[in-house]
């Protein structure tokens, strides 16, 4: 009989254990990243995250292991639970700790219960259960994880749906001009005028993989993003001493896109890349110059897309505003277990009619693409 082990840190798992539980094309449930996260201060229980890695072991053998979180608040998740929380304070219960499944601070699709095999997959989520209900905690959750996963859930557990928007290549687009030829004119026209106005500003750009950056880009990157989490009133989570871990033990995975005018670095857009998809997670300037925003974290995205035949580029959650620059609507997933089953039935019909407004929501988007009517 497998045993199951929560685990306070990544630390206690050999990287390569972990690793081989899946196949390496989503860095975000690397050993490497999420471990990182643990070593170089990202994660605080103060801000509501305490490690709690759910594993299973055959053995001194690991068959299946989730990423997992006691959480405190809802803080860095990116699937939206407050209301949930307020209904349970309204009937004097606790919701927090819950626990979740996920990538800390990452709204970013990818596998989660990474295993062996599908019998060790439905273990390892039975074993969650079980622990939660052992734990009292009032839920246990899975946040976006892939469609594949959320097809072999058991009923027990929620779905629940949002809306990103990604680029995806359908297989014919080779450069930059060819992705805009299937544009109308008026969305080909406005995109070309704000490539421009960056260009006759004389920026620059540099494409810096992790093992290319020395420290002075490092930092500059690091000072853009700390920037503007402060212009947004939020505390930065992730350190210096994390992104120089990610160029020294990710170093191809980690992409940043670096603006310069007049020999100093004014952006930059730090980005991973995963087998066919690149991952867009922070910006920041220290420059207004018209368009830069747009340049740096879609176009010159898309641009490294084309020319490394990625198919896929995800940009970060939310914003309409992209579908215009070519992301489409697309539906992302998370599943949700609750212990009280009043509440889970009740749930349970909140989610189904949320289901109904996203899909309609998603519909209404796709009205308004950038790309030409095919007849």
């Amino acid at each position: 009989m497998a045993d199951v082990r929560f685990l306070p840190s990544l630390a206690d798992v050999p990287s390569p254990a972990w690793d081989a539980l899946h196949d390496g094309r989503n860095p975000f449930v690397c050993h490497a990243f999420l471990q990182g996260l643990e070593a170089h201060g990202c994660l605080r229980e103060d801000w509501g995250w305490t490690p709690h890695h759910a594993t299973l072991w055959d053995g001194d053998r690991l068959v299946a292991a989730a990423p997992g979180y006691l959480k405190g608040n809802s803080h860095g998740e990116f699937v939206f639970d407050h209301a949930w929380a307020h209904a349970y304070a309204q009937h004097g219960l606790d919701y927090y700790p819950k626990w979740l499944c996920g990538v800390p601070y990452s709204p970013v699709t990818g596998p989660r219960l990474l295993a062996m095999d599908d019998d060790h997959r439905g273990a390892l989520l039975a074993a969650i259960e079980q622990h939660a209900a052992r734990q009292r905690l009032s839920s246990a959750h899975v946040n976006f994880l892939t469609a594949t996963e959320d097809a072999r859930f058991p009923d027990g557990w929620l779905p629940r749906i949002d809306v990103q928007y990604h680029w995806l290549n359908p297989g014919h687009w080779r450069d930059f001009d060819g992705f805009l030829a299937d544009f109308d004119h008026k969305h080909r026209k406005n995109i070309r005028q704000e490539r421009a106005k960056v260009q006759r500003a004389g920026v620059t750009f540099r494409t810096v993989h992790g093992d290319e950056a020395g420290r002075a880009d490092l930092q500059a990157m690091f000072d853009f993003y700390r920037q503007t989490f402060h212009d947004y009133g939020n505390s930065p989570a992730l350190t210096f001493a994390f992104l120089r871990h990610l160029a020294s033990a990710m170093p191809r995975n980690l992409v940043m896109f670096l603006a310069e005018q007049r020999g100093q670095t004014i952006a930059g857009a730090l980005c991973l890349r995963g087998g066919d998809t690149l991952y867009g997670r922070y910006w920041g300037a220290v420059s207004s110059v018209p368009g830069l925003h747009f340049e740096t974290c879609y176009y010159q995205g898309i641009d490294y897309c084309l020319r490394e035949g990625l198919t896929r580029f995800e940009p970060g959650a939310q914003g309409e505003h992209k579908i215009a620059r070519g992301f489409l609507p697309t539906l992302v997933h998370s599943r949700h277990w609750i212990a009280l089953p009043d509440f889970s039935e009740a749930l349970a019909r909140w989610c189904t009619e949320e289901a109904v407004a996203v899909r309609r929501y998603a519909d209404t988007l796709r009205v308004h693409t950038p790309f030409k009517r095919r007849e």
